[in-house]
């Protein structure tokens, strides 16, 4: 009796170990893209990551010319994008928290509804719609009707595209709150409002600010919907109703100039650092509050 033990507990651990040793397998073969992807982008960036990519604008195709004849550094920077970015994104958190938020907020206290599966299912199938489409809707919805492109249509795109990471974030954790947080405010004689922003956000905001962080990181690198609301400038720009670029746009214009091309992996380099830290900080939030 006890050998039988003895082997099928020998077994079990064997297949155990067999199967950790296959996930790690399939985990590193994973890792190297990864791994060739980011030093690509490394390697090639640092060349143009100088003090001169955050201050001046983006250079002519001449000037690119001329200095990449000259064996020179491309002029110029990348400056006019990463205000851009700045201002679209910054529009986009405005338009897309608070809403995500409240949409959240009903759906975790509201799960048996009608309406409340109808908004859930709807959250779901725009979490899972393309960019592009969601820039041409944005096109119909603001470009069309304000007669041009602006950063406003670019930040309303990428609202949406934020708005259905909120949505789960919040509701996801404030339905792993206990009831009787709920239940001990409402007992105290506050009123529901009170007890959701006093009480449940507070008490969720590691969770919930974690999935904000992750849905700006999600939209900071999208290029289709910006081409088709906020179209890019060669400027610096903070006016909302005009067209701004945007270093994803940036990224696609010098793709499209041999001359500029350079430029390409030291945008892309700020971007993958952004996102980066955009993760680090949500990793960091998410073990502090044990999300």
């Amino acid at each position: 009796m006890n050998q039988n033990i003895s082997i099928s507990y020998k077994s079990r651990k064997a297949k155990d170990k067999t199967l950790f040793m296959l996930v790690c397998l399939c985990s590193a073969i994973a890792m190297v893209p990864l791994f060739f992807i980011v030093w690509d982008v490394i390697s090639k960036g640092y060349k143009n990551f100088n003090f001169r990519l955050f201050t001046e604008v983006t250079p002519s195709s001449m000037d690119a010319l001329m200095a990449t004849t000259n064996g020179e550094p491309i002029p110029g920077g990348i400056i006019n994008g990463i205000t851009g970015s700045l201002l679209i994104v910054g529009l986009a958190i405005l338009f897309a928290v608070p809403l995500g938020l409240f949409i959240g907020i009903y759906l975790s206290n509201n799960r048996g509804k009608r309406f409340a599966r109808l908004v859930s299912y709807l959250t779901d199938l725009l979490q899972g719609m393309p960019s592009i489409v969601i820039g041409i809707i944005a096109y119909a919805w603001v470009v069309k009707p304000l007669g041009g492109y602006s950063a406003l249509a670019g930040s309303v795109a990428l609202a949406i595209m934020m708005l259905p990471m909120i949505v789960r974030s919040t509701e996801e954790t404030l339905k792993m709150l206990p009831p009787a947080y709920k239940e001990a405010g409402l007992a105290l004689g506050a009123s529901y409002t009170n007890v959701v922003f006093r009480i449940l956000l507070p008490s969720g905001f590691g969770g919930i600010f974690t999935g904000i962080l992750l849905a700006i990181s999600r939209v900071m690198g999208e290029t289709a919907p910006l081409m088709l609301t906020a179209l890019g400038a060669t400027v610096v720009n903070w006016k909302i109703m005009e067209p701004t670029s945007a270093i994803p746009l940036l990224i696609w214009d010098f793709y499209n100039d041999p001359n500029l091309v350079d430029l390409i992996w030291s945008s892309s380099l700020l971007l993958l650092i952004v996102i980066f830290l955009l993760n680090w900080i949500a990793k960091i939030v998410a073990r502090k509050w044990n999300v």
